[in-house]
């Protein structure tokens, strides 16, 4: 287990992190008013509607919805999670981190982690030196490279090396540099036969596999002779910080351009991904030398919905990928096929067309799963029934897994025109195939269930309001008002016990607090009862508190309702009112009127919610109601709801 960070270090990260700096490192921020802005790193835009607040330390885009501080930033643009991010901002302040001390059991484990980490890094570093600096190097690896149209800038940034056709040219380096001999073997750079240790990649070129963050994992290493007796490429063995099942090769460097691009181009090998890379296309990852799986389908699914699979001409190795796909669609993603011309893959097509004439490519042949896959065992039916009762199985097969009743039934009409099937014969394999899935995983579906499977539910002519949905909206703006004004103060005139009138002066959070303790008002909305349970434990203890204590609070849901909140995408100029003599009356003005009129709109759709459900009962008693009782809880409610609303219109009419 990881050190935890000890919260004194996270604020002190929060309260120097300056959001402006932060977001500035990744996209072009222009000053407007208080507020910058700038284009979108989460979605694709011309006008820019990306608002930074350097005066709150948020971000809130107005046309994608997203927001967030510093440290929600660095984890939404670079798929962090939050200690890597803390980490990330920490280092750019040179913040010294302080972690809560782990027991020896974890501290040993954590070490060993660390120590294979450090030799990893040590060995791309050694592999990568010897590529460029030594004869046999240069002579074959660097060769290698060059021939397969690497430029230096494309081998430099992903690390690519070469280990010497050597005994143990590495094993001797690491040893002199202090890594034991335990360590190496147990990294699999190193191996041992006969009490002989040597170099496990000797005489190969190397392609360092990074994890998200770019340290090394592991390696994947090419053979460059002709010997038949040896595999052409071999991998790192797994570790405790390499397990091949849940590693993307290249995802490091194309995550960024995935989640621009909303798609994942996923290819068979190491040198596919460095020549599309290279040729413009950055959105592209491998799945590092082992079939697809779900760990790997689930990590690309942080980035994106779409996967589009590039696929060389041998139908034989299509076919086999032809189970990754049908675990994409059980996943709930979209899949789409590029198949390349005969004689060429991802790797030479990039190198013998332009990059822009790559991209075209790609492009203009994305088919959908259904299309290709149909058409491609079509070819193979040579109108023999037998055969194509075969193929209406297995296309059924890949329609099962779609878990989108929608989805399901738009690919059903695709491909019953394809096959030249009744669609009614499809969905009756495909309910087949889902019903039996479903009693393997211990489900029996019932009949609404199996329903659901054959058509999506019909909708209804006017869509139906949630119950409460007014009462909602009423509780947010209370929340805006609280947030925004937390201590402004209000002034009532009273009267003493002599008629004499006094001012009486609350605070927002204050008045509003307790006059819900007065009506014993509960909020509805979970987040919103947070919001105000920590006002009121805040108030009691009296502690101030912040806007920024809700931008940073530990619960996700409540940091992103403050900041939706708090948020404008409008700011009003200093000089506008002058130079067109034009005065805008702002909320805050008679903010006394604001929160009178929100909290007695509030009170009055609760009453109004509390008679309904009165009402309700007097419709359909039951055993144990009392007419009598509830019809003058009813009346007592009904006289609240005149007074409230008669209150509501001498305030919104004064």
């Amino acid at each position: 287990m990881p050190y935890v960070i000890k919260p004194e270090t996270i604020d002190v990260i929060f309260e120097t992190a300056r959001i402006e700096e932060v977001v500035g490192d990744f996209i072009n921020l222009k000053r407007r008013g208080v507020n910058m802005l700038g284009l979108c790193p989460f979605h694709n835009e011309k006008t820019p509607s990306f608002t930074v607040s350097p005066a709150k330390g948020i971000y809130k885009c107005f046309g994608c919805g997203k927001g967030g501080n510093s440290v929600n930033f660095i984890m939404e643009h670079e798929h962090f999670t939050y200690p890597e991010a803390l980490r990330y901002l920490a280092n750019k302040y040179s913040i010294e981190i302080e972690e809560e001390k782990p027991s020896a059991e974890q501290q040993e484990a954590m070490d060993e982690k660390e120590s294979l980490f450090n030799l990893t890094a040590f060995a791309q570093k050694h592999f990568e030196e010897t590529l460029h600096n030594t004869e046999e190097g240069k002579a074959v690896g660097l060769s290698y490279f060059k021939e397969r149209d690497f430029t230096t800038e494309t081998i430099k940034k992903f690390g690519l090396g070469y280990s010497l056709n050597a005994w143990d040219d590495f094993t001797s380096k690491a040893l002199k540099h202090g890594y034991k001999k335990e360590l190496l073997e147990k990294s699999s750079l190193v191996r041992t036969k006969d009490h002989q240790t040597y170099d496990a990649f000797r005489n190969r070129v190397t392609f360092p596999i990074h994890n998200l963050s770019g340290r090394v994992l592991g390696f994947g290493a090419r053979i460059l002779t002709q010997d038949k007796k040896k595999p052409k490429y071999i991998n790192t063995a797994e570790s405790d910080i390499y397990h091949k099942s849940k590693v993307l090769y290249g995802l490091f460097f194309a995550k960024s351009a995935i989640v621009r691009e909303d798609n994942c181009y996923l290819t068979e090998g190491y040198t596919d991904v460095i020549s599309l890379h290279q040729a413009g296309i950055e959105n592209v990852i491998a799945s590092s030398g082992t079939s697809l799986t779900v760990d790997q389908i689930k990590l690309i699914r942080r980035y994106t919905q779409n996967i589009t699979l590039l696929f060389d001409g041998d139908a034989a190795g299509i076919k086999a990928a032809f189970r990754g796909i049908d675990m994409i669609l059980e996943e709930g993603m979209n899949v789409r096929i590029v198949l390349f011309p005969e004689g060429e893959d991802p790797d030479s097509y990039a190198r013998n067309y332009r990059p822009a004439e790559v991209k075209e490519f790609v492009e203009q042949h994305a088919a959908d799963f259904i299309s290709f896959k149909t058409n491609l065992l079509l070819q193979e039916t040579q109108n023999d029934p037998i055969k194509k009762a075969a193929l209406i199985k297995e296309i059924a097969t890949s329609i099962s897994q779609v878990p989108e009743p929608i989805a399901r039934s738009l690919y059903v009409q695709k491909s019953s025109d394809l096959l030249q099937i009744e669609e009614k014969l499809l969905l009756a394999e495909i309910n087949k195939q889902r019903r039996a899935r479903a009693k393997g995983k211990g489900g029996d579906p019932g009949p609404q269930e199996e329903a659901e499977w054959i058509s999506a539910p019909p909708e209804t002519d006017t869509p139906q309001t949630p119950a409460g949905s007014n009462i909602e909206a009423r509780e947010r703006e209370l929340i805006r008002i609280l947030l925004t004004y937390y201590k402004r103060e209000l002034l009532f005139v009273e009267e003493d016990e002599n008629g004499k009138a006094y001012e009486v002066s609350w605070p927002v959070v204050d008045y509003l607090l307790e006059d819900f303790k007065d009506d014993d008002i509960t909020m509805e909305n979970p987040v919103h009862r947070i919001i105000l349970e920590e006002m009121a434990r805040a108030i009691e203890s009296k502690t101030p508190l912040s806007e920024q204590h809700f931008f940073h609070h530990p619960d996700p849901q409540v940091s992103k309702l403050c900041i939706d909140l708090l948020s404008s995408p409008y700011v009003l100029s200093d000089k506008w009112e002058e130079k067109h003599g034009i005065f805008v009356k702002l909320e805050d003005n008679d903010l006394q009127k604001l929160v009178l009129e929100v909290l007695y709109a509030y009170k009055l759709e609760k009453v109004k919610k509390i008679i309904d459900v009165l009402e309700e009962k007097i419709k359909t008693p039951g055993e144990e109601t009392d007419i009598i009782q509830v019809m003058t809880e009813i009346r007592s409610q009904k006289s609240t709801r005149e007074r409230l609303a008669g209150a509501l219109s001498r305030i919104v009419l004064q």
